[in-house]
């Protein structure tokens, strides 16, 4: 029986444990993956925190990672030993109604990545003490191997370096095509993006990408908003100093944004993103907000009067079969920042320190990297 180093999470507001499991062999379809890099996404923080609920403990947390394949289960036509791979939060079937009309992100199999089994309904993960041992998002990253389905892993190129690579299996490709595929930035519109995070820093790039001439960038760091600056923000806003609101109609001349993207995942938040929209506009929920909140501060006679669209995105409404690759090409040409995304690096046994680091507003992108 293989073993492999992992970081657990067993109740909410406690730290992650570091222990060794017991790891099976890949069954039908699957495959095990040497992780070699993971990012600290506040998603998984989420669940640490108890604000998005998991079907079970334990479980490794995880989902932003990229490795190489270490064996494949019979079955398995994807991928070959050898190849390096970038995770995918949602897998792709490719033969479901979503995935055959091109929109992966909503593939059937995505129902399945809170529960923790994989998609047999059995596990690949025990502990010490014999308990079935659950995988985020059907991955579970923060883990030195991993055994995942080949629908949940997508092949890239052998000279992309992992520390980057990893970001582009969820907040790059999330952020990015928030702008480019969701909303369809237009040339020369406003854009405001409230959170300038993991994903956030990526909204900036995608809406430069699409050729917005402003975007306004509001955070309450300001090394952050320096860093905004940095990926392509014309104007920054720190929420703590200045209305949010009442800054962006000075810099658009009172009429607002075309396109607003909220990234923090709060109602408040999301009602501001709504005010400083222009009539018309666009307003792009990408934060997963806490469970606990069911309804957002918006009049419905605003909206209609105001005929604003306001929606959700996952995975930035792209197929990361696609995108992944993409943007990686993009990254080898020059033309999209993935080292300067990631601030620090850390072992799997400061994964801790990690998270605080991010919650303390140190890092756009923390990564744990594995020997």
């Amino acid at each position: 029986m293989m073993k492999t180093r992992a970081a657990v999470f067993y109740e909410p507001n406690k730290p992650l444990l570091i222990e060794e499991l017991d790891i099976d062999e890949p069954k039908t379809g699957e495959l095990r993956v040497k992780m070699k890099a993971v990012g600290l996404c506040r998603s998984d923080h989420n669940v640490m925190v108890g604000a998005r609920p998991v079907g079970m403990t334990p479980m490794v947390l995880g989902h932003e990672g990229a490795g190489v394949v270490d064996a494949v289960g019979p079955g398995v036509t994807r991928v070959k030993p050898g190849d390096h791979v970038v995770l995918m939060f949602i897998p792709t079937c490719g033969h479901c109604h979503h995935c055959v009309s091109g929109q992966t992100y909503a593939c059937v199999l995505s129902a399945n990545i809170a529960k923790g089994p994989q998609l047999d309904g059995t596990f690949r993960l025990h502990n010490r003490q014999g308990q079935a041992v659950g995988q985020f998002c059907l991955v579970g990253a923060f883990s030195e191997y991993a055994i995942v389905n080949q629908d949940s892993v997508c092949v890239i190129g052998q000279d992309h370096p992992f520390n980057s690579a990893c970001l582009v299996g969820c907040g790059v490709t999330g952020g990015f095509n928030a702008a480019v595929s969701r909303a369809k930035v237009r040339p020369g519109s406003s854009t405001l993006i409230i959170g300038t995070g993991g994903v956030g820093m990526n909204v900036v790039q995608g809406a430069k990408a699409a050729g917005a001439s402003t975007i306004i960038a509001v955070d309450l760091v300001e090394q952050k908003l320096a860093w905004a600056k940095m990926f392509g923000a014309t104007h920054t806003i720190n929420a703590r100093k200045t209305g949010v609101v009442e800054t962006v109609m000075n810099i658009t001349n009172g009429k607002g944004v075309d396109f607003a993207f909220e990234v923090i995942s709060h109602p408040d938040t999301i009602a501001q993103a709504y005010e400083a929209t222009a009539r018309l506009g666009t307003v792009v929920v990408i934060g997963l907000t806490p469970a606990n909140f069911a309804s957002l501060p918006i009049s419905p006679l605003s909206l209609v009067l105001s005929q604003k669209t306001v929606m959700g995105t996952l995975y930035g409404a792209g197929n990361a079969l696609v995108e992944i690759p993409k943007l990686l090409r993009m990254y080898k040409r020059g033309q999209l920042k993935l080292d300067e995304l990631v601030t620090t690096t850390y072992t799997l046994d400061q994964i801790n320190q990690g998270y605080e680091d991010m919650v303390a507003g140190k890092n756009i992108r923390g990564v744990i990297v594995f020997d």
